[in-house]
C-alpha cells in the first residue's frame, strides 16, 4: 500500500468513516481535521495488513499540529480510490517504542 494513495483520497474527498472510528476519535478528543492533517503531513505506514479482509489496510503514524502522535488504520480500495478510517485512536506510550513499534 502507498501513503500516497491514502493522501490523494483524502484530497479529493473520497473517505468513508467507520461508526468504530467515528467513536475511538471522540473518545480520544480527535477531530476529523486533526486526523487527516496527521496523515497528510509525513506520516509514514508503520504496519501493513495486505490480507486483512474486505480490503487490504495499513496503520499509519501521524502527528497533529501539536507535536503529538497519532495511530489511524485505513483500508484503500484501488478498484474505486476510496480510502476507509477503520480506527485512530492516541497510542499508549507504555505499549509503543518511538511510537512504531509494539512492545
Amino acid at each position: 500500500m502507498d501513503i500516497k494513495d491514502i493522501i490523494n483520497a483524502l484530497n479529493t474527498g473520497k473517505v468513508i468513516k467507520s461508526r468504530h472510528s467515528i467513536s475511538e476519535a471522540l473518545a480520544d478528543s480527535l477531530n476529523i481535521e486533526e486526523i487527516y492533517f496527521s496523515v497528510e503531513q509525513g506520516a509514514e505506514i508503520i504496519e501493513d495488513y495486505p490480507d486483512a479482509y474486505p480490503l487490504p489496510a495499513c496503520l499509519i503514524l501521524g502527528w497533529n499540529s501539536t507535536g503529538e502522535p497519532i495511530h489511524s488504520v485505513w483500508a484503500y480500495n484501488q478498484a474505486n480510490q476510496t480510502v476507509k478510517l477503520i480506527t485512530v485512536y492516541r497510542p499508549d506510550p507504555n505499549r509503543w517504542i518511538d511510537w512504531r513499534i509494539r512492545k
